[in-house]
């Protein structure tokens, strides 16, 4: 920049152009009109030639500035002088048609770059804010794995104290029962030491005091523990039933003859939930009767440990009775290379509700069942695929449940005509490809054959005598009954 403004200088053009200006001013009035239009013209030309020097200086000065140095400058002056000197030197429009465009374009230019540096300070405010954010977000995380943990132990402590009570009340009922026996045994070392010879009638011990009626609390929660397992028996048919009846069906495309397998199942485990109850009661009946002396009679006072102590139910055991139970039933056929065990989570379930149905005064129980017997109404539904004007059971998809002898739940059945008849036809000729367990030949009781078993009424019941729940295996002795 610096050797073009030198050469300008040497070259003396803007002195000589001086010097022509004042000679032409001098001899303006002399000369013709065509002797000063040429004067005119080199001067313009000179000045031209000036111009073009002046603006290579500007060039190379701005170049030298840098990228955006001297914009304003020449925004603010040389745009608006070279604006002013075409537009008084020319009378058309296209020149400010194009600076008005280069002024638009500056003015978007300073517009865009102020939105950008807007932009970006939003952006930077919006980063602080989401920092912020997420510190926030970590702080409240770890509140969160703060209030998890304290729950957690919260329910930790409240186990260990639902345990602790439990085993505060077992230690209650057995401190009551050493107390029953400590008071036994000391009126029993009082008679010994009494000189009186009073006859010994009966080898019982010493007359237990005046009972009172006061129910207990298996008489207390009788109504809340029959409407839950009503409800639970319910629930069981809809939830547990389709689930194990969905599992068999991916291994029996038979639909009767998966139902016939959970109605079986349903009938051995009440079945085998009773046996167990029986066996339990006797044994409690047969601890406390010797040193029992409370104020309650001694069957409720049973029952009352019974309810309190359910979780003594050996569940298992049943269930493998009823398995080994349903191994051996000529009624079902299942492939060999599956087992029942399949379906034991429906087992364990029906085994503890008929266990506990049999602590409710009255006991539950499920109503007995025969193919081949009268459908009845108010004791069964009919399944969807049935002959609603058949009169006659197939066979039984689930079991009702009754109380004494009134129905309080339906059970749900199958009707067909003439489908039994076939049935049995059928059946003659079918052969079981099923082996026996193993384990029958050391714990299955000698009733349980491979022959079919026939039951006697149960003993525990006060009223009229109704027959057992293997239908499984008395439907055969009955089904020509049902015609005849």
């Amino acid at each position: 920049m610096a050797d073009s403004l030198r050469r300008l200088i040497n070259n003396e053009s803007c002195r000589i152009l001086q010097e022509k200006l004042e000679n032409w001013y001098k001899d303006y009035h002399i000369n013709s009109c065509d002797q000063n239009l040429n004067r005119c013209c080199e001067i313009i030309e000179m000045n031209s030639m000036i111009q073009g020097q002046l603006f290579t200086i500007l060039n190379q000065t701005a170049r030298e500035g840098g990228h955006y140095a001297g914009v304003e400058t020449i925004k603010s002056r040389l745009l608006p002088w070279l604006g002013t000197c075409f537009s008084s030197t020319t009378s058309g429009r296209p020149f400010e048609t194009s600076l008005s465009l280069i002024q638009e374009s500056i003015e978007k230019e300073r517009q865009l770059r102020e939105f950008a540096s807007t932009r970006n300070h939003e952006l930077q405010q919006l980063e602080k804010e989401l920092n912020s954010t997420r510190l926030q977000l970590t702080l409240v995380q770890q509140d969160l794995k703060a209030s998890q943990a304290q729950e957690e132990s919260t329910l930790r402590n409240l186990d260990r104290l639902n345990d602790y009570e439990q085993q505060v009340q077992i230690l209650k009922d057995e401190i009551a029962i050493l107390g029953a026996q400590k008071s036994v045994l000391h009126s029993r070392l009082a008679r010994s030491r009494s000189p009186s010879p009073r006859p010994c009638r009966s080898r019982s011990p010493s007359p237990l005091p005046l009972r009172s009626c006061s129910p207990g609390r298996a008489r207390l929660t009788n109504a809340a523990r029959h409407a839950h397992l009503v409800a639970r028996f319910s629930e069981i048919y809809t939830q547990e039933r389709l689930d194990a009846q969905n599992l068999l069906r991916t291994y029996i495309d038979d639909l009767e003859i998966v139902q016939r397998i959970i109605y079986v199942a349903a009938v051995e485990s009440f079945h085998a939930a009773k046996m167990a109850f029986r066996q339990f009661k006797m044994r409690v009946r047969k601890t406390l009767s010797l040193t029992y002396s409370g104020p309650e009679s001694l069957e409720d006072t049973v029952l009352d440990y019974i309810v309190r102590h359910e979780d003594l139910y050996d569940v298992q055991a049943s269930v493998n009775e009823v398995i080994r139970a349903m191994n051996i039933n000529p009624k079902i056929s299942f492939p060999p290379e599956v087992d029942f065990i399949m379906i034991s989570s429906l087992i364990r379930e029906l085994c503890r509700v008929a266990f506990s149905m049999q602590t409710l005064v009255p006991p539950l129980d499920i109503a007995f069942g025969a193919d081949g017997e009268l459908f009845n109404e108010s004791k069964y539904r009919r399944s969807y695929d049935s002959d609603f004007t058949a009169p006659l059971v197939v066979y039984h998809v689930w079991p009702a449940l009754m109380e004494n002898d009134s129905i309080i739940v339906k059970g749900e059945a199958v009707s067909k005509r003439g489908a039994l008849w076939s049935r049995r036809s059928r059946s003659k000729s079918r052969s079981r490809s099923r082996s026996m367990s193993p384990i029958l030949s050391h714990s299955a009781s000698p009733s349980r054959t491979l022959l079919p078993r026939s039951r006697s009424p149960s003993p525990i019941r006060s009223g009229s005598p109704r027959p057992a729940l293997n239908t499984s295996n008395t439907s055969d002795c009955l089904e020509p009954c049902a015609f005849t």
